[in-house]
């Protein structure tokens, strides 16, 4: 198994939902939130060149010039989108691509979205490389960590399954 972006955000989001999704039990098709998500990405992007490239095992939501683009719908948990973006640049760069990383949160009922910018340092790379070993041993275990409720949990596709 490659680590994806999505499993090195859940990783950081929710052990539970990374070993669920990485283990083929995805229940994001029939979450709301996730299809909002998905629209907001075809609308900021409809018509536009190099939007959502996919490149080996990821896809990168939009690239220019200089960035590498990742859009989210909120700014809820920003580590773990910080580290599926330097994930992105790890595998561009790896390509011979250097670019920045871009991440916008078009978050609905603001008047302000946010845009954050990381770069790629050494150290990253090398605490990137540490992730996808335990991210790797972690999806091998038996079975998935216990459900911690956290108010977090309201709004993820897993929610029924981990609590009802």
């Amino acid at each position: 198994m490659k680590v994806t972006g999505t499993i090195i955000n859940y990783y950081f989001h929710c052990k539970r939902q990374c070993w669920l999704h990485g283990n083929r039990l995805n229940l994001e098709d029939n979450s709301e939130d996730v299809r909002i998500g998905k629209v907001l990405h075809e609308l900021k992007y409809e018509g536009k060149k190099n939007s959502e490239v996919s490149i080996d095992n990821v896809k990168i939501d939009k690239l220019t010039e200089e960035y590498l683009i990742e859009m989210k719908k909120s700014d809820a948990d920003t580590e773990a989108t910080k580290w599926q973006t330097l994930l992105y640049l790890k595998i561009l760069k790896n390509k011979g691509v250097e670019k920045k990383g871009k991440i916008e949160y078009v978050e609905k009922n603001k008047q302000n979205n946010k845009t954050v910018i990381v770069e790629l340092t050494e150290e990253d790379e090398r605490r990137l490389e540490v992730l996808m070993e335990e991210i790797m041993e972690f999806m091998q275990e038996e079975k998935p960590p216990i459900a911690e409720f956290k108010p977090k949990c309201k709004k993820c596709a897993y929610f029924e399954y981990c609590f009802i």
